[in-house]
């Protein structure tokens, strides 16, 4: 395994600047935000897909440094009702495929998107909840109608390039659980797997061991971020896990995102990475930092340092005691 991050944290920095402090901290890969909510700021498909001399010196200064491109990440809602706004993010997703491809990124991460009720409608709707009826007859309707044709057509155009789709499990999206993954992976085909994130398993009370090994079992894992999560155990009683109060609020917070090893002990960590080896994902780790409580320098540097410890990174040798 490598160990990479995800490079928007480092946003307000050039992208040689960020390149190099990533490679001074000892790290193999970067993931690149490429559009939708992530930002551009280093990865700008319109230039990059237009000029062939900025597309031959933007891979040199990630070469050049030791580092490869795990994933190309355009975290958006291509469904949304809004049609300019689902335009923005289904233009910059297609384009992203794009430059993956000239790049030969095998993956680009992203959300599955959650539609509105109706044709009409002028905002998502994430039902959670099968009754009253209204809500499953929604949830039907989005599948029908939007969530399958969507990635059927989405699906094809990466496969027909030689990238897949890497889906974060996010709550609000339609593909939120193992379950869902598989359920599209099912209609659409093995161009859609899984950008695994387990901080988004322990809000949504799944143990992110378990939705390795399901989501593992079927080759269904294509990327993975590596980010904590911690649960209050007072204000998870008043708030519940679907907590509507803004992240700023960490005080009276259900749950927040922390940096690996501030939300779960390092013998947790440990069994995701063992468990991802189990199942033969042998791909990027890659760091994404959210913690509200740390700098961005120090919360990456503490992921580093911890993940360091329990990443499998050497290749698997034969069983001699067999």
């Amino acid at each position: 395994m490598k160990l990479g991050v995800f490079a928007v944290l480092f946003a307000q920095k050039s992208l040689e600047e960020a390149l190099d402090y990533i490679a001074e901290k000892g790290l193999q890969a970067v993931e690149l935000g490429t559009g939708g909510y992530p930002g551009n700021s280093h990865c700008n498909p319109d230039e990059l897909l237009n000029d062939a001399g900025k597309l031959k010196a933007f891979k040199h200064a990630v070469e050049s440094r030791g580092l490869i491109i795990s994933a190309l990440s355009c975290h958006g809602n291509p469904l949304h009702p809004q049609k300019a706004f689902a335009k923005e993010h289904h233009d910059a997703m297609y384009k992203t495929v794009e430059l993956a491809q000239r790049l030969e990124v095998p993956v680009v991460n992203t959300f599955s998107g959650c539609p509105g009720d109706h044709e009409n409608a002028k905002y998502p709707n994430w039902p959670v909840a099968p009754w009253p009826n209204d809500f499953k007859e929604i949830l039907d309707w989005q599948w029908a109608e939007k969530v399958i044709p969507y990635w059927t057509e989405a699906g094809k155009f990466a496969s027909d390039r030689n990238v897949k789709f890497g889906l974060e499990l996010h709550g609000g999206f339609s593909v939120h659980t193992p379950g869902t993954l598989l359920r599209l992976r099912e209609a659409v085909g093995e161009v859609i797997g899984a950008n695994l994130d387990p901080s988004h398993m322990w809000w949504q009370g799944i143990d992110p061991v378990q939705a390795v090994q399901i989501l593992g079992r079927a080759g269904a894992i294509h990327h993975f971020h590596a980010k904590d999560t911690t649960i209050d155990p007072v204000n998870v009683n008043k708030h519940g896990l679907t907590d509507m109060q803004s992240y700023s609020m960490m005080l009276d917070r259900a749950w927040q995102f922390r940096t690996v090893g501030y939300g779960h002990d390092l013998k947790t960590w440990a069994d995701i990475i063992s468990a991802l080896r189990l199942v033969g994902y042998d791909y990027v780790v890659s760091i994404e930092h959210e913690d509200g409580l740390m700098s961005v320098d120090e919360g990456f540097t503490r992921a580093v340092q911890n993940l360091n410890q329990v990443l499998i990174k050497e290749p698997l040798g034969e069983m001699w005691w067999v």
